[in-house]
């Protein structure tokens, strides 16, 4: 799917180019197309070297978070739900504990000890699946899940905004939160409807009634503020879950007489090798993207869709940020390279690339996931597995994009 994915970015901006040189007599395209490939490139390496320092900061942090046991806190305080609406999954199996595991890691934005837990999450519910070819129920919903990622800790969006000089990094963490319970409660009603869970169970409306109650509350009272205000203490707030969270995360490893210092240490080399390691994909993706942006593709395909929207009567500020929603489903290194792409366009602290920047937090990369996931086990049948997850990533990019006008616009 990427290599599709790169290489139609690479060839449609060239068919673009040629296009314009031929019959619109623009002979300098060619000369911006190489001059964007260079510079794209350099800025993919510029941006991985400034991730650096943050990515080790935030990595060290979060290594004495999950030794300091907020990860076994989470899996306990989860296990409840998912019990019930993976009735198929009986009470103590292994898979009850590395479907926990790896949502929690998820929760938590651990993203490398979030894929090794859930492949191994979905190699247990392979041991329960009667039919080895065609997704279980419990399969299903786990992935549909996992596509749509409850993120409490975004700390790459973070670190993104960051490097590209926005002036309050997290200001997009509340409207991030939003989004993406809302991509995961649909996700999670569609395949309940399908699946006929039963949702009146008194602990599964506890779980999800008090989580959504909280997410709606908290957009009801920012939306009652106005613009100068709402903003403000939206930074408050999440400045302060943040901090909490540090400081959580270091009571729980002292507790445990922990070597803290060793332990942030240990998670920020993590956080230099990801860094580092990022750069050929990195530039990869910008190079492509760029010479999309170059040839004057990729702005055509964005004024035809602003012009339809204008057409409905609805603002169309939103459009600028639609590439990493496009891209999102099918590619985790394109959605990331369109939302950089985005915030050096327009700015980081833009309405474009703060919404972009929300989008990429919404979701997660669907068609990726299903393939890793499901291809792991031989599961040759998703059944409602992507429609349903194509539904998640639907109603967060739409809240996406709601939550963004009654933020930032």
């Amino acid at each position: 799917m990427l290599n599709a994915i790169w290489a139609g970015f690479v060839l449609v901006a060239l068919a673009t180019a040629l296009a314009r040189a031929l019959w619109f007599d623009d002979i300098h395209v060619f000369a911006t197309l190489m001059k964007s490939m260079f510079e794209n490139s350099r800025l993919a390496f510029e941006v991985a070297l400034g991730l650096t320092g943050v990515m080790s900061l935030w990595l060290g942090l979060m290594r004495i978070g999950e030794a300091g046991g907020l990860l076994a806190l989470l899996t306990r305080a989860l296990a409840p739900l998912l019990t019930r609406l993976m009735p198929e999954v009986p009470p103590g199996h292994p898979a009850q504990g590395a479907v926990v595991m790896n949502l929690a890691a998820n929760v938590l934005g651990m993203d490398n000890a979030a894929t090794p837990l859930g492949l191994k999450a979905m190699r247990e519910l392979q041991g329960l699946n009667p039919h080895p070819e065609t997704a279980s129920n419990a399969q299903i919903l786990f992935l549909v899940i996992n596509a749509s990622s409850v993120t409490l800790f975004p700390v790459t969006i973070f670190t993104y905004r960051a490097q590209m000089g926005a002036a309050d990094p997290t200001d997009v963490f509340i409207p991030i939160l939003i989004a993406t319970w809302c991509s995961t409660l649909v996700g999670l009603l569609a395949v309940a409807w399908v699946q006929r869970i039963r949702l009146m169970d008194p602990v599964i409306l506890l779980y999800l009634g008090g989580a959504t109650a909280c997410v709606a509350g908290m957009a009801a009272y920012f939306a009652a503020l106005p613009a100068g205000q709402m903003q403000r203490q939206s930074a408050i707030l999440t400045n302060a879950i943040l901090l909490a969270l540090v400081a959580g995360f270091l009571l729980g490893a002292l507790r445990r007489r922990l070597p803290v210092y060793e332990l942030f240490i240990e998670g920020a080399k993590d956080g230099f090798q990801i860094a580092v390691g990022i750069i050929p994909y990195l530039v990869a993706m910008l190079v492509a993207i760029g010479m999309l942006r170059a040839s004057g593709a990729l702005d055509m395909l964005l004024d035809g869709l602003r012009a339809l929207v204008t057409a409905l009567g609805l603002d169309a500020r939103f459009v600028d940020a639609m590439p990493t929603a496009l891209v999102k489903p099918l590619s985790g290194s394109g959605a990331r390279a369109m939302m950089v792409e985005t915030m050096r366009t327009f700015g980081p602290d833009s309405f474009a690339g703060r919404l972009a920047a929300v989008i990429q937090g919404s979701t997660e990369t669907t068609f990726y996931v299903l393939a890793v996931y499901f291809g792991a086990v031989g599961i040759k049948r998703a059944r409602h597995a992507i429609a349903c997850a194509l539904l998640a990533d639907l109603a967060g990019v739409v809240a996406a994009i709601a939550v963004s006008y009654l933020f930032f616009a």
